[in-house]
Parts: structure tokens; sequence; C-alpha cells
């Protein structure tokens, strides 16, 4: 990628390809059910707190993509309805996503680089508390020999817990550390659903929920949205102070039959993170690292998948396990880099998105502050 003035970064960046930040981040106070709020009542503050924040009419912006899924709704084309939020008239380009946010922006993403806009409002909200989100999620599984099965998520989570324990790559009291530990972390953060955690031991004392998991392994079922802007080159820098750049990112998908992958590790993981530039010659290791791992068994295998080591902090928001909007946790994990990048507490971190059961769709995106600046501050 071309060097910007006093840039660090251009020996491991892509030749030619234009620059995209982060430039505004929002997201609700997460909770166990909105009852009382619309989709589009939910999303209208995460909305406005974008635009306000960088001081764009929502007429200004050139591309409107959304990530949100009709099952937890209940209704066909429910996104449609959510359109009411961002104001459809006078017409707009828009697009929609049947999955995690985190998608919708990487289609917004390739929108900038192909230079078709300069700004983009990325936005996902899920309301799991609607139905039986474990029932709900088994429409994603193989329909001809899995979904007849009616397994529920905590259920197959539980069968890649237990390979992992049996392949000596974790156990039980490491699975509740980092229960524990990301969910102490997310005391810090005003809009995580749970926070704070008895210690590790003591989460070992509760019963089963589906062997080897307990109640403190599996994320909560959580009402939440958020938005995300795009902007490019000095549009960004216009917009942001500190812009978090989107120096690279991927998504891979592993195959649909759980029977055929090796649940220990994650591939796709692997490979997106290879071509989003992750481990790119001379480029250092994430300081920061949110990962999108609802079960706390699929934080050992990401972790291994993307070459973290002890320098890397992960989940410093609390991740999923403190708040787990279904279709908005992937951007906000993705927004949460870039906002470490933006208040200057992080100089590079990775973000990572999952779809389908026991990590079978994975995108990976690395955000980086401009090489020379020490600023803080920024609106993302």
């Amino acid at each position: 990628m071309t060097s910007r003035a006093g840039h660090s970064r251009a020996g491991y960046r892509e030749e030619g390809r234009r620059d995209v930040a982060v430039v505004a981040f929002a997201q609700t106070a997460h909770v166990r059910a909105a009852d009382s709020l619309s989709e589009v009542e939910m999303l209208l503050p995460v909305l406005r707190e974008v635009l306000d924040g960088t001081g764009l009419s929502a007429g200004e912006i050139d591309f409107t993509c959304s990530g949100s899924c009709d099952y937890l709704a209940g209704r066909p084309f429910s996104f449609t309805m959510a359109l009411d939020g961002v104001g459809a008239w006078p017409p707009i380009s828009e697009s929609h996503v049947e999955m995690d946010g985190a998608w919708a922006l990487y289609e917004a993403w390739v929108k900038i680089l192909t230079g078709e806009a300069e700004t983009a409002l990325v936005y996902s909200y899920g309301k799991s508390s609607a139905g039986d989100l474990p029932e709900v999620l088994t429409r994603q599984l193989d329909p001809y020999y899995v979904a007849p099965l009616w397994p529920d998520s905590p259920s197959l989570a539980a069968l890649q817990a237990r390979a992992l324990i049996d392949a000596g790559e974790t156990d039980e009291r490491e699975l509740a550390g980092i229960a524990a530990r990301s969910r102490n972390a997310a005391q810090d953060n005003p809009y995580a659903q749970l926070a704070g955690s008895p210690a590790a031991g003591t989460l070992l004392e509760d019963d089963y929920l589906a062997q080897p998991l307990r109640l403190h392994d599996v994320p909560p079922v959580t009402d939440g949205a958020a938005a995300v802007l795009l902007a490019a080159g000095d549009t960004a820098r216009r917009l942001s102070r500190r812009p978090a750049w989107i120096s690279g990112m991927d998504h891979r998908i592993d195959p649909h039959g759980l029977g055929v992958r090796d649940l220990t590790d994650s591939p796709s993981t692997r490979l997106a993170a290879e071509r989003a530039g992750l481990f790119a010659p001379g480029a250092p290791p994430p300081d920061v690292a949110e990962l999108h791992a609802p079960f706390t068994s699929q934080e050992v295998v990401l972790r291994k998948a993307l070459r973290l080591g002890e320098d890397t902090v992960v989940n410093p928001s609390g991740g999923p396990l403190a708040a787990n909007p279904v279709m908005a946790a992937g951007l906000i994990r993705i927004g949460e880099a870039a906002a470490r990048v933006s208040r200057g507490e992080a100089r590079r971190a990775v973000a990572h998105a999952t779809s389908g059961p026991c990590l079978q769709q994975n995108l990976v995106a690395v955000l980086e502050a401009d090489g020379g600046e020490d600023e803080g501050g920024g609106q993302a």
C-alpha cells in the first residue's frame, strides 16, 4: 500500500491500495432483553452517535450496509424496517448481509477500496431474546444430517471443548480462567452485560451445562446493536484525529460438515489472518486482540490460529463472554479494536469475527495507527 508521510508501515502493506479507516464506533448498553425497544429504537442512538461524532449527516454518507438475521426477528426482510433508523429518503446506496455486521463492514470496505464510495456507514443488531436462541441457531447447520437432530449451540461447543481437552490443549481450569479474566475485564466496559466474576476455582464448583462446559463457559443471551463509520484517505484524517487504519482484512470458511474438520484447529482463521497481513514479515505483534469467541474453549483455538503471545492483550472489553448480541458481536470486536487504536492505547490491533457452528466461518481484520503519531483522542 502506498506510504503516507511519516508512515512506518509501508514495508509490509500491499502497494497501490486505498487507505481506509474506522473513524467512529458506537454500541448500545447491552442487556438480556430490550423488550420495550424495537430494532429501530435500539439502533437510532448508535447511528446518531457515529454521525454526530464526525459531524456528518446521513445524506453525506456514500454507502450504507447492515448485518442482521431474519431468523432472530422471526419475519422475512426485517432489515428493511431497520432502515427507518437510517432514513432511506432521499434514496440512498444501501446493501444488507444476512450475517454478522463484520461481513457488512467487509462489503463496505471493498466498496471504498474500489473507489465507489468515500464514506460508509455499517450497522448491525440482534434481539436474541425474542426466541429460543440455541434452537434458532440449529437452522445454520447441515440441513440433511445435523439440523434434524436439533443439537443446540452449547452442546456443539461442548464437543469442541472435549476435543481440545482430549488433545491436551486445554483443561477445565484454564477455561474457567478465561471466563473469569474476560468478565473481570468487562468491569471497565460500561456497555457490557456481564461484569465481574468469582475466581476460577469457585467457578469450577458449578454444575455442568453440557460437559465439559459450565454456565461460565457460554455467552449470555444479549440484545444490542452497533455502528461503525468508515472513510478513505484524507476524508478519514479530517473526520478523526487518530483514524484506525484497516491495513488488511480477509474472511475464509471451513467445511460445513463437523465430522470432516479438526475441531481443535481453525485453518480458515489462520488463512484469513495470513491474507490480512497479520503475520507479514517485519510487522510487530498486535498489542490488542478482540476475539469473537462466544465459548471459552474457542479462545484457545483462536489464540493458536492467530499466533497470539503473552504480549497481546486479549478481549480487554470482556469480549462476547460479557455481551453477545448475535449478528453484532463480530462488528463490535472490530469497533472495540479500532477504539483502542484511536485512543492511543494500541499501535496495532487484530479483530476477529465468526459465524456458524464451532468457528466455521472466520473474518480477521488488522487495524493500525499512523506511524509517528503519539497524540491520543480521535472519535472512533
